[in-house]
């Protein structure tokens, strides 16, 4: 009987013994958090900025009609290559080529008249010089006639010579006289008709400006029922057919379209960046360009251009052009040149750019997940009995001190011996998974990485058990 109750106290003994130790293990775990766990690595780090949009070329034009009328030629089809000055379409012209035809022939008329003005200008201006070399030899005669009748003056007053010669002589001078008058009587006469012819030449002058004027007026009604190429392209679009009607573009209506020439020299990627993205985006960045359309290559481009305009995500509108205020997402137009565009590329395939923004070299970096952020006042150590304090207390805080409690922290959690222990760092630029540390960490730290639940709810000083073991996938 005694060994029997001596063998149920041992049982009994060793039962305690172990309940007591297990509930001693339970109570010693109580409070402790599982987590994962990586280490701060030096890495090359790049940062890229994804945007999606479509392949636009740098220029292109949209050749629409100047004029109304039915197409009766299209000498180019889509996909054609065309040369600057290349006949591209043709209008129905009867009437504007009628209207030239006949300007021409009015500018004809109007400079076979002016000729025979010119001519007739040129002879009676060889006409004036005759006439005026003739007066000037009668003026000559009319002076030796007047010498002559001088001496003959003097000798008949010294009764050395007749009175019918001396007579005689003084009829020849009267004579003489008359012809010089009648000379410069007719010289007046011819310049005046000269400037008549003049002012004539000058009307016919005026009347064929105004006719080359109606010329050019007509010609220019004909050249607008022609479409030229006014650059070396593609067709890239051609809407119309020989046989279609176009009209014009009017105040409030739109015009008809005949065709798209595109310079396919220089392609580019016209991509939307989200407002958050697009002050990391500078000028002559690389960028890597992959196209829906070709898969499996990537090609090479630079930032050419960036939009200083936002616009709305929903709409495509710009955001000061839209009546409605709205506090939607926004994106930025940035062009993107390819350097070496293939030659299956089409304007209007989709595209995704991925803009090189920043590179750093050999630098301290931590996985994105691991960063969080915490208030001051949370990180502080509370006093023992906190608790039991009267609430009345916390209305006493200074607002200053309150506001500091308040103010937030980025960082993350190092685990050093058991605990966890937040510290703050300065951050860098970010790549795809990691993030660049500036300040507040060393190679080497065990920081806290998941899951995300315990970094989003862990505590400063929280006792923690590190299990990197890969978790088992759930079954389904």
């Amino acid at each position: 009987m005694k060994t029997k109750w001596k063998i149920i106290i041992g049982v009994v003994a060793i039962l305690i013994a172990v309940v007591g130790v297990y509930a001693s293990t339970v109570y010693s775990k109580r409070g402790v958090v599982t987590v994962q766990t990586g280490k701060v690595v030096r890495n090359d780090l790049t940062s890229q900025v994804t945007a999606s949009g479509e392949i636009k070329p740098k220029t292109y034009i949209n050749i629409g009609a100047n004029a109304s009328g039915v197409i009766t030629a299209l000498p180019v089809k889509e996909g054609d290559r065309v040369r600057k000055g290349q006949l591209l379409a043709r209008l129905e012209d009867v009437q504007p080529s009628a209207n030239v035809k006949s300007s021409e022939a009015t500018v004809a008329s109007a400079e076979a008249d002016s000729s025979a003005s010119e001519a007739g200008l040129k002879a009676a201006d060889e006409n004036l010089n005759t006439m005026q070399a003739a007066i000037d030899k009668d003026k000559a005669d009319l002076a030796r006639m007047k010498a002559d009748m001088d001496r003959a003056e003097s000798l008949y007053k010294e009764q050395l010579m007749a009175k019918q010669d001396y007579e005689l002589r003084q009829a020849t001078y009267a004579a003489q006289q008359a012809t010089v008058r009648e000379s410069e009587a007719r010289l007046t006469q011819a310049r005046a008709q000269r400037e008549q012819q003049a002012a004539t030449m000058t009307s016919m002058q005026r009347r064929i400006a105004q006719a080359k004027a109606g010329l050019t007026m007509v010609n220019d009604v004909l050249q607008k029922h022609s479409s030229f190429a006014p650059l070396d392209g593609v067709v890239t679009n051609l809407p119309v057919r020989v046989g279609e009607s176009v009209v014009p573009g009017l105040q409030n209506q739109t015009g008809t379209l005949i065709m798209t020439i595109a310079d396919m020299s220089l392609i580019t990627a016209e991509v939307k960046v989200d407002e958050t993205d697009i002050v990391n985006i500078k000028l002559e960045q690389v960028v890597d360009i992959t196209i829906d359309a070709i898969p499996n290559k990537t090609f090479k481009g630079h930032v050419t251009e960036i939009g200083n305009t936002a616009i709305l995500r929903s709409t495509g509108v710009a955001a000061n052009q839209s009546a409605i205020s709205s506090q939607e997402a926004k994106d930025f137009k940035v062009v993107v040149a390819l350097d070496n565009p293939p030659d299956e590329v089409r304007p209007g395939l989709s595209c995704t750019a991925k803009i090189t923004t920043a590179t750093r070299p050999n630098v301290l970096t931590i996985p994105i997940q691991a960063l969080t952020v915490r208030q001051k006042g949370d990180l502080e150590a509370k006093p023992a009995g906190a608790a039991a304090q009267p609430s009345q207390t916390a209305t006493k805080l200074d607002p200053a001190a309150e506001k500091a409690k308040k103010e937030e922290l980025t960082g993350v959690f190092v685990v050093s011996g058991e605990k966890a222990l937040f510290r703050k760092v300065e951050t860098g630029i970010t790549g795809a998974t990691d993030i660049e540390v500036v300040s507040g960490l060393k190679e080497g730290d065990e920081i806290i990485t998941g899951t995300y639940q315990v970094i989003r709810t862990i505590k400063n000083e929280t006792q923690v058990k590190v299990d990197n073991k890969t978790p088992a996938p759930q079954k389904t």
